[in-house]
């Protein structure tokens, strides 16, 4: 193993060793948590690990089709069309204060400073004023609010709101809105507060937003994300639970509220309550002011962070997943298939973590200390089975009792772990820190516990000293040797020399022969010592 790969191995398991100290369901949710606003304040949800919801329209590209259905190139004067003689709206690329390009459609400023997109005028009917408005993200967007396009002109007769999953290479209607929806698409009218549960899913069209002109600010045309959310969460969206939960086993519901890009398909400008007047043409266009969406970065659950990367969004991916959206797993943690995160919380949902490919670990996950590694499905990680070389741990990165850590090998070494040599007698155990440092006994001392303090000496261990110069404890002339032992006379033995020898043939002797006088004081002096010198007696 190359040196620099081994450091940076090291990096990252003392930085997963901290996470899971700090986070005893490392790998879950408490590594992910979602913004709620509220009331109260500002607080955190860790139902789901997703990015915080925005206005994404900052984040997004607009194409118009055809190109030159912009107003302005040649210049242009507009009429109202509540007002067909009120003729002084004028459009001009050229200068500046006159020009409505597409990106005043998305610049947030609303009707004051009064800016906005304006198409041609219907001056080619009855050929149909067609305009498709295309919104690209290059990036997959679940959406969060209802869609709303604020209309400088008057509202639409007959438009489709489409989407699409694959960056626009197909799309789907949304929603079709006309003033006869009947005449215009064949589709009996309905609203949003039509549907049901079981029919949310439903495309319709409905006319509540293309009605003639009823009220100069009713401008405003919408596509209903928080009513068909509320089927499922409630009024004001108060069982989330229950939202969660459609949307964790519903894969049809999560792709109906996701999108990589969004088109308007303008198909009729208003017209009025009368028939088309060809005299007066210029009254006829559409107009946009405003387009607000909101959504948060599609990250399968696997990111709570969402970032503009070189001109691209793209997820912060967690749980060992990678690519734009974490639809995948990273290289080595292929361990079984990848799948999105759940909604719910522990222990009903998971984070669906991808697991490491135990085949693509081998020996650089056990420091070439093993062979075979074995998933633990309950600690979601993978150990090292049978390390070698007196190493021990998940990944074969701790020594084996009785052996230390050496400071002058790497960690893929045979020789890293070396024996702490504890002298049996001296310490406690076999067992030493990791600078090989022993646990000794009591009077004991010195790295290997091989050594005795002051007032022990060594004999199979560290013994208290059993006399003293100066108390003069042997007894019978006996003489202290080193502290250590009594140097008894010929005719006495025991510890403190306490006890008289009897020989063979010499009369006298008996049990009671070594009551002499200071036989009392002996006896009182070994009850004293009896602590201290009941090693010796059993020797």
């Amino acid at each position: 193993m190359h040196l620099s790969s081994l450091l940076s191995f090291q990096a990252l398991w003392l930085a997963v060793s901290s996470a899971m100290q700090h986070f005893p369901s490392w790998g879950h949710y408490d590594m992910c948590k979602t913004q709620i606003h509220s009331d109260e304040g500002t607080s955190w949800d860790y139902m789901a690990c997703q990015p915080e919801a925005t206005i994404v329209t900052k984040f997004l590209n607009v194409t118009l089709d055809p190109p030159s259905i912009t107003c302005g190139t040649p210049a242009e004067t507009y009429c109202t069309l509540e007002n067909p003689y009120m003729c002084n709206n004028e459009c001009d690329a050229s200068t500046p204060e006159l020009a409505h390009p597409p990106e005043l459609m998305l610049d947030h400023e609303g009707r004051i400073p009064n800016t906005f997109w304006q198409s041609v005028s219907w001056k080619n009917y009855p050929r149909p004023l067609l305009v498709n408005i295309t919104l690209s993200w290059n990036k997959t967007i679940e959406l969060t609010e209802d869609i709303i396009i604020t209309f400088e002109s008057e509202r639409p007769e007959q438009m489709i709101l489409e989407k699409s999953l694959d960056y626009g290479q197909t799309w789907q209607p949304y929603q079709f809105y006309a003033a006869d929806c009947l005449n215009a698409f064949r589709m009996e009218p309905k609203t949003v507060h039509d549907l049901t549960q079981k029919s949310v899913l439903d495309i319709i069209c409905t006319e509540e937003y293309s009605r003639g002109y009823v009220w100069k600010m009713d401008k405003m045309v919408r596509f209903e994300i928080k009513d068909r959310f509320a089927l499922f969460g409630g009024p004001h969206l108060h069982n989330m639970a229950s939202l969660y939960g459609q949307l964790d086993t519903t894969k049809n519901l999560r792709d109906f509220f996701t999108v990589t890009d969004l088109r308007i398909r303008l198909l009729r400008p208003a017209t009025g309550a009368t028939i088309v007047d060809e005299r007066n043409l210029s009254k006829y266009f559409y107009a946009i002011s405003n387009i607000e969406i909101q959504g948060r970065c599609k990250c399968n659950l696997h990111a709570n962070n969402c970032i503009l990367d070189n001109g691209k969004l793209a997820c912060v991916c967690e749980h060992n997943t990678t690519g734009q959206d974490c639809g995948r797993c990273k290289k080595a943690f292929q361990g079984q298939p990848w799948r999105s995160g759940s909604y719910l919380p522990i222990p009903k949902g998971t984070a669906n973590i991808c697991e490491p490919d135990v085949s693509a670990l081998g020996n650089c996950e056990c420091f070439g200390h093993s062979k075979r590694c074995s998933y633990i499905e309950l600690l979601t990680t993978v150990i090292c089975v049978s390390c070698k070389h007196n190493t021990r741990g998940h990944h074969c990165q701790l020594c084996r009792l009785g052996y230390h850590r050496n400071a002058s090998a790497e960690l893929d070494d045979e020789n890293v772990c070396i024996d702490c040599k504890c002298n049996p007698f001296g310490s406690v155990h076999d067992r030493c820190n990791g600078t090989g440092v022993c646990d000794c006994k009591k009077g004991t001392t010195g790295a290997k516990c091989d050594e005795c303090l002051p007032g022990y000496y060594w004999h199979k261990g560290c013994r208290p000293n059993v006399c003293d110069n100066e108390l003069m404890l042997c007894q019978n002339g006996g003489k202290c040797l080193d502290h250590r032992r009594c140097q008894c006379p010929a005719t006495y033995t025991g510890v403190l020399c306490e006890k008289r020898k009897c020989e063979k043939g010499v009369g006298g002797c008996s049990s009671n022969s070594a009551q002499g006088p200071a036989s009392h004081n002996v006896l009182l002096l070994l009850t004293a010592l009896l602590p201290a010198v009941t090693g010796f007696l059993t020797l």
